[in-house]
């Protein structure tokens, strides 16, 4: 029982390998999938603008029903 135990143990034993830089650039914001810097127009602008366009739909949506039943 106890030899199955460590065959399991060194079979399943993590190991790690050096990590090749390879191409990929490395730095801040490097690791998202759009760009932050150097925009036309500010990532700012487009992040609040989505969440809020978002948020306000079910308001809005809500206000249209309540008009046309003439709340």
């Amino acid at each position: 029982m106890l030899n199955q135990v460590t065959r399991l143990a060194t079979r399943r034993a993590f190991s790690q390998t050096a990590r090749a830089n390879g191409h990929f650039a490395e730095g801040v914001y490097s690791n998202i999938p759009f760009k932050v810097h150097n925009r036309k127009i500010p990532y700012g602008v487009i992040h609040f603008g989505f969440f809020t366009v978002g948020f306000s739909v079910p308001f809005l949506i809500t206000w249209a029903h309540l008009k046309r039943s003439g709340f």
